[in-house]
């Protein structure tokens, strides 16, 4: 949206996108996609070089015919971190069982050290919910998933219950990610995806929510959530 104002102003755009399907709705004028997950929009972090190619992509765009125009990171070029969807990655679970709760508790020393390795950048931070507070966070998400619909007081004012769901998974994901780089940091590929998907509790967790909100008809903010 943004980028067809700048360009009715003469500002040629380009951008990059994790969701194929939205972009191909959308029509932005240049647009790349990148098979990575969410949060990694240049792949995985501190590999320079790799990301460095990601950026020059989607430069490249400003050379390519007329607009709109979608184009695509190529799946063999050395990603260290590849798109993985939630059934997939479960289909190879290795038990069902598990406390999310506990879980944030104990990757929670790894997400701060995390943070302090890298002055405090992180993904993390799009609900507004503090990580501190993410064990009631799962809480809530256990409670919509088993069918229920408990009132939930870290919820922004304004924020739409499915959207709310959808950017609260983002970060829970982000912090599982983030913590598991750093107590993992030669893991490569899948590795992580897959590890959060088919071996944490919470990764089971955002799936049964998104088997909810596809439900109740809220297919675009699941399809964000298990993926």
């Amino acid at each position: 949206m943004l980028a067809r104002v700048f360009e009715e102003a003469g500002l040629p755009t380009t951008s990059i996108v994790l969701i194929k399907e939205h972009a191909e709705r959308v029509k932005p004028p240049r647009a790349l996609f990148v098979p990575f997950p969410f949060g990694f929009a240049l792949g995985k972090p501190d590999d320079p070089p790799f990301q460095h190619r990601v950026l020059a992509a989607a430069l490249d765009l400003f050379g390519a015919g007329a607009a709109p125009v979608l184009a695509e990171f190529p799946e063999d070029a050395g990603a260290p971190a590849r798109m993985l969807q939630a059934k997939a990655a479960q289909a190879e679970a290795v038990n069902s069982d598990g406390d999310a709760a506990g879980e944030i508790t104990a990757l929670r020393g790894y997400y701060e050290r995390w943070l302090g390795d890298h002055d405090g950048r992180t993904a993390v931070g799009l609900s507004g919910v503090p990580q501190r507070r993410f064990r009631g966070l799962v809480r809530f998400l256990e409670s919509y998933a088993d069918g229920e619909d408990a009132p939930y007081d870290d919820r922004p004012a304004g924020i739409e219950l499915p959207r709310f769901l959808r950017i609260a998974s983002d970060d829970l994901k982000a912090f599982y990610m983030e913590a598991r780089m750093c107590q993992r940091p030669d893991d490569r590929n899948n590795d992580l995806q897959r590890w959060f998907w088919s071996e944490t509790a919470t990764g089971r967790l955002l799936a049964r929510v998104a088997e909810r909100l596809v439900a109740d008809g809220e297919e675009r903010s699941a399809q964000g959530i298990a993926r």
